[in-house]
């Protein structure tokens, strides 16, 4: 007898029953759900409620005013905010590269056969677990002018003390470095999987058509490594885009807003003035900026068939 004569389950080419199909998918979306409100209520309302405020004059306090598209042409008159892209860009422009090939770096030397190797791997990757709100922290007792540990040791080699996170010069700089101690982990994990990945035998072909181990390195690590440094420097670059939590811990867009971020910008004007439309519309601006930014990085990636994402 067939299945379906002996009272047994259909058979696979079958469509499912209505009353199964339903039973499916409300069980589907008992998983599904929980997961699907949580991404709605913290990222889709506060975007449309973001967008709505960026069109209004509100303090939080007295009824909203609407202003329509003011708020965003006052944003392109205002000198500060001018200040704060242009300490981003430089931040982006030290940060993401000195990320990636460090990055490159250490993954390449942690992926050897050397003793120790789990421990090295470990304090590595242990900065970027940690909060940025503990490294800022701990940076502000590093770099301390008169008491950190480093301005310390330059006093031993007879070094004058230097003003770091108070010196609008070098203040920048500390920050860089900072972020780049707490980030660095992330992309030297993604190299290290990447490297493990790749195929054996092309090494082998290598070292019998008799390459060097630059040459090898040049003509078969970082080719295979492209499609990872493309999404790398992706995530980076939003990252660096993003930066606050150590900037807040830190300088506060100190001295006299030589570290000012954008988002420090957007957090100044909507949190610590209560002009919560005039920072709406900064923030969305810095949304379609790494929209447009990951999209051009993602149509490059295609253009040169580099299987990124």
């Amino acid at each position: 007898m067939t299945p379906r004569e002996s009272g047994g389950q259909s058979t696979r080419g079958e469509r499912p029953r209505p009353a199964v199909s339903i039973r499916r998918n409300a069980t589907a979306w008992l998983f599904v759900g929980p997961a699907t409100l949580i991404i709605v209520g913290l990222s889709i309302f506060p975007a449309a409620w973001s967008l709505l405020l960026s069109q209004q004059r509100w303090d939080g306090i007295t009824a909203p005013r609407y202003v329509g598209s003011r708020n965003y042409t006052a944003l392109l008159a205002d000198p500060e905010l001018y200040d704060a892209v242009g300490h981003t860009v430089f931040f982006t422009a030290v940060f993401v590269p000195a990320s990636l090939v460090l990055g490159v770096l250490l993954a390449v030397a942690l992926n050897r056969r050397i003793r120790f190797l789990a421990f090295y791997r470990t304090c590595i990757f242990v900065p970027f677990v940690t909060s940025a709100a503990a490294t800022g922290i701990l940076a502000n007792f590093v770099f301390e002018p008169r008491t950190g540990i480093v301005n310390g040791g330059l006093r031993m080699f007879g070094i004058p003390a230097q003003g770091f996170l108070e010196d609008p010069g070098q203040a920048m700089f500390v920050l860089c470095l900072v972020a780049l101690w707490g980030a660095l982990g992330f992309t030297v994990v993604v190299y290290l999987a990447a490297l493990q990945d790749i195929p054996a035998a092309l090494y082998e072909a290598a070292q019998i058509d008799g390459a060097s181990r630059w040459q090898m390195f040049r003509r078969v690590t970082l080719p295979q490594l492209l499609p990872v440094t493309i999404f790398a420097a992706v995530w980076q670059t939003i990252t660096a885009l993003q930066l606050f939590d150590v900037v807040f811990t830190t300088t506060r867009g100190g001295p006299v807003g030589a570290t000012r971020t954008i988002v420090y910008f957007i957090y100044h004007h909507a949190f610590e003035r209560a002009e919560y439309g005039y920072g709406s519309a900064a923030a969305l601006s810095l949304f379609v900026v790494s929209v447009l930014i990951t999209i051009g990085m993602m149509v490059y990636a295609r253009f040169k068939r580099i299987e990124a994402f």
